[in-house]
């Protein structure tokens, strides 16, 4: 079976456009971040840390993979949250600690006035509901000896969420939503191609009309033109259903074309998070500029000249013992003594904009002194300043009406 058998569907999702910039014609628009939307996610000092044992009869614990290290965020209604990074910096445990495929360590997470880090596994049975999960493998993830209806059924019958004479019809309904043909319910996932597979997937998590989805980079195994199929799919479900996302993904043009709003994560923290045009067009995170340097624009190329490459060096630390202080300064041009002695805060520098670099700027434009030392109470070398005063600063994982200015070195309000 193979993507010219799709049920043809009513929205943009059955076309395949050439590129991402194309399929923004034939998708309605992305919404605009509101900064002010109500959350349907907080999160928290959200950790995770994976115990190593060692080798031996007795197995002790020796130490410990932070693989989440205190990430705050907020998902808001009907919105979605980007969250983007390397391999190995944790966004993929970040998402399976939201679902409690994995307990945390340590943090909140606080969903319609319930904290889902504390719940129990009995407790979090109703909450399933309305926290789902698209996962990355569109092959693993789907049960190789049971059809596409039992596959897509049985979150309907676990729920009870319909009668079991009306979960054939309520499968076929929601087969037909994501684009594929309804009689083909009683076929196996290995009759499909891996875009449909990935639909079926997306069914599936839709079948409980949960108000929160997780996917877990769901493009990435596909080709190009059935990535931005599935994309306008998501788009289309979204808008919908009114369903909010944290869309974990590597592609920066993915996550660009989706989310009104962008996390960046390096080694278990988040570096820089803000609305879409703060993170891509006025970057101020030395790792948020490296990563978008390796990104085609295709726009630039149109007009001419090629961007400059940032190529880092070295390797990532190990999770297991990371970096003191700053966790990317070993492979940070900017690097100086106060990235290795304190860890810079997660300031917020605009009204939708916050950023955790002691050089914060944007490219080419690094100040000649640390902007944290006053907010810190260091010197310029990291070192307690006898003559300065630390600021306490915000922990709300949103945004607040008061932020840092860079320029004036003071707090300014909206």
């Amino acid at each position: 079976m193979t993507e010219s058998e799709v049920a043809p569907a009513s929205s943009a999702a059955g076309q395949a456009p050439e590129s991402y910039e194309s399929a923004e014609h034939q998708s309605a628009a992305p919404p605009r971040f509101d900064r002010h939307a109500e959350a349907i996610l907080s999160v928290t000092d959200l950790k995770k840390y994976f115990p190593v044992k060692s080798s031996g009869l007795v197995r002790r614990t020796i130490g410990h993979v932070q693989a989440v290290d205190g990430v705050s965020f907020e998902v808001r209604k009907g919105s979605a949250l980007g969250l983007v990074g390397e391999s190995g910096c944790g966004k993929s445990t970040t998402g399976r600690l939201i679902t409690r495929l994995y307990d945390p360590t340590a943090g909140s997470m606080m969903f319609q006035g319930k904290d889902l880090a504390t719940l129990s596994h009995k407790a979090m049975t109703p909450m399933r509901k309305e926290v789902q999960m698209i996962f990355q493998d569109p092959y693993s993830s789907l049960n190789p000896r049971h059809t596409v209806g039992t596959i897509v059924g049985t979150p309907l019958r676990v729920h009870n969420v319909v009668p079991d004479k009306q979960v054939l019809g309520r499968v076929r309904e929601l087969l037909e939503v994501v684009g594929l043909n309804p009689e083909h319910y009683n076929r196996y996932p290995n009759e499909f191609s891996g875009g449909q597979r990935q639909r079926i997937g997306i069914a599936r998590a839709l079948a409980l009309q949960p108000k929160l989805l997780v996917a877990d980079e769901p493009v990435s195994a596909l080709d190009v033109s059935i990535q931005a199929q599935v994309v306008n799919l998501l788009r289309d479900v979204q808008q919908e259903f009114n369903i909010a996302f944290l869309f974990i993904a590597h592609d920066l043009a993915v996550v660009r074309h989706f989310c009104p709003e962008i996390a960046v994560m390096y080694l278990g923290k988040i570096v820089e998070i803000g609305d879409r045009e703060s993170v891509y067009d006025h970057a101020h995170h030395p790792y948020t500029q490296a990563l978008l340097s390796a990104s085609p624009d295709v726009k630039q190329a149109a007009i001419g000249g090629r961007r400059e490459r940032i190529r880092l060096e070295g390797d990532v630390p190990s999770p297991i013992n990371p970096p003191s202080g700053c966790r990317f300064r070993t492979r940070c041009w900017l690097a100086q003594d106060i990235c290795a002695k304190q860890e810079p805060p997660l300031l917020q520098i605009g009204k939708s904009h916050k950023v955790a670099c002691h050089f914060a700027s944007e490219l080419n434009q690094t100040p000649p002194r640390p902007v944290t030392t006053g907010l810190l109470g260091v010197d310029d070398q990291g070192n307690h300043d006898a003559g300065s005063t630390p600021t306490t600063l915000s922990t709300n994982p949103g945004y607040d009406d008061e932020w840092y200015d860079l320029k004036s070195k003071s707090f300014v309000k909206a």
